[in-house]
């Protein structure tokens, strides 16, 4: 096997327009491609894709010891959480500082986990500029 690198994550979701409403619209992914029953969503490396769960089978997505988290690095975790409570997202966990970092999580309207981290640059020439929430400044 000579896997070249993570090409999507899947979701499976309940409501497939309020989802792509939260991820392009809320959390800001771009659509790179969309179909009826499938949407891929980002600009480069991995594409997040939603598509409508089974209507039968039992939703599992919340645990964050053993359940599914998609991660996103942000510029400024605290400014992102901001923006995303005043749009009433579901803060799961607020907060936390480690030494790698900044790290809160959400839910989406699935209740999948979504981290946000936010990393200490040890080499400030690692950080290109200044950030707010979810984009450069």
């Amino acid at each position: 096997m000579n896997i070249k690198h993570v090409g999507n994550v899947i979701l499976a979701v309940k409501d497939l327009d309020k989802s792509l409403e939260f991820y392009h619209e809320t959390i800001g992914l771009p659509i790179k491609n969309q179909r009826r029953a499938w949407v891929d969503l980002g600009a480069s490396g991995a594409l997040l894709s939603l598509h409508p769960a089974s209507l039968t089978a039992a939703h599992i997505g919340s645990s964050i010891e053993n359940g599914i988290t998609i991660g996103f690095i942000v510029g400024d975790v605290k400014s992102a959480v901001e923006e995303l409570r005043a749009q009433g997202v579901t803060i799961h966990r607020d907060i936390v500082e480690k030494d790698a970092g900044k790290n809160a999580v959400i839910r989406d309207p699935d209740d999948y986990l979504i981290s946000l981290f936010e990393p200490n640059f040890e080499d400030k020439a690692e950080q290109t500029g200044g950030y707010q929430g979810f984009t450069p400044a």
